[in-house]
């Protein structure tokens, strides 16, 4: 059985998505839908940059969904689809696309605005996220706990069994790295990002996007989708938006996910997107499972026989 695994924030680089869009008319015509929703030349920020535009959150954001979409139509186009799908953070609204639940355009303008509340919840400097290399998820809880003294921390993303990334405000976070290090963490690697995403800090911006998300014309998926905030899949379109306003500020479970994709008979995972950050996860996470990953033109010849074993 296949899964479509979307990836999130910190994914994208420059040119990606370019040859995808020079290689199928069904990419093209998928960047020219995001940039008629978005508005004005979301394909060139892609293709061409500059950088640092692109890794402005409110661009970033639905940059990697495009690409993503792209990608994933495809893969249909060639006959290659999902018994199941997931996505990382962001990358939850491109298995929604994916799945039927949410428009695209719908998306690319909704995760616009995601990334803006994200951005807007927490002035510049005020917060952190750091990567916490080598320590059990439970212990990594306990270095928050112990260093927290008042202020938010917490882990945000639990995306293996000794690797997960802590948020909070950025004196408790350097606490809270530094307690973790004292616990046996392996290293503390602070990230390089504009806000300290899934954490309380997030409230303000989770109180924003729930109307918004609330209001679009969702459907209920054409499979289901295992949501980031309790590994649970989802099957209907209330419970699917329901999970997308809580994401905001609660951890991602990307292991728990993961995990129960396998216990759904989930055996080959395709990364549908930029970068290969989910691919590397999920090879931690399920020894001997069948890791795909689809980004370039290249990497369709790969999967191809993947496909028809599972028909």
């Amino acid at each position: 059985m296949i899964a479509f695994v979307f990836p999130g924030q910190g994914s994208q680089s420059v040119g990606m998505g370019r040859a995808l869009a020079d290689a199928f008319p069904e990419a093209r015509a998928a960047f020219d839908e995001a940039d008629a929703a978005f508005g004005g030349a979301l394909s060139r920020l892609c293709f061409e940059g500059p950088a640092d535009q692109l890794t402005l959150t409110e661009r970033t954001q639905p940059a990697i969904l495009a690409v993503s979409t792209a990608a994933c139509r495809v893969l249909n186009a060639h006959g290659v689809d999902a018994a199941w799908v997931a996505g990382h953070s962001l990358g939850e609204y491109s298995a929604h696309v994916a799945a039927g639940t949410l428009r695209f355009g719908d998306a690319v303008r909704i995760v616009r605005q995601r990334g803006r509340y994200m951005q807007e919840a927490v002035p510049v400097g005020q917060g952190a996220m750091t990567a916490i290399l080598g320590l059990e998820a439970d212990l990594v809880r306990q270095a928050c706990e112990d260093a927290a003294e008042g202020e938010v921390v917490s882990p945000a993303n639990i995306n293996a069994w000794d690797q997960v990334v802590i948020a909070g405000t950025a004196g408790a976070v350097k606490r809270a790295s530094d307690r973790a290090k004292a616990l046996g963490a392996k290293r503390a690697i602070p990230l390089s990002v504009s806000a300290p995403f899934h954490c309380a800090l997030m409230r303000p911006a989770e109180d924003r996007l729930a109307p918004e998300l609330r209001a679009l014309a969702a459907q209920d998926p054409r499979m289901p989708v295992v949501a980031n905030v309790d590994a649970e899949p989802k099957r209907t379109a209330a419970a699917a938006v329901d999970a997308l306003v809580r994401q905001v500020s609660a951890p991602v479970l990307w292991e728990a996910v993961v995990r129960r994709l396998a216990s759904e008979g989930v055996t080959t995972y395709v990364e549908v997107g930029p970068g290969r950050v989910l691919s590397g996860l999920v090879k931690k996470i399920l020894k001997g499972a069948t890791v795909l990953a689809f980004g370039e033109p290249r990497d369709l010849d790969p999967i191809l026989p993947h496909v028809r074993s599972h028909r």
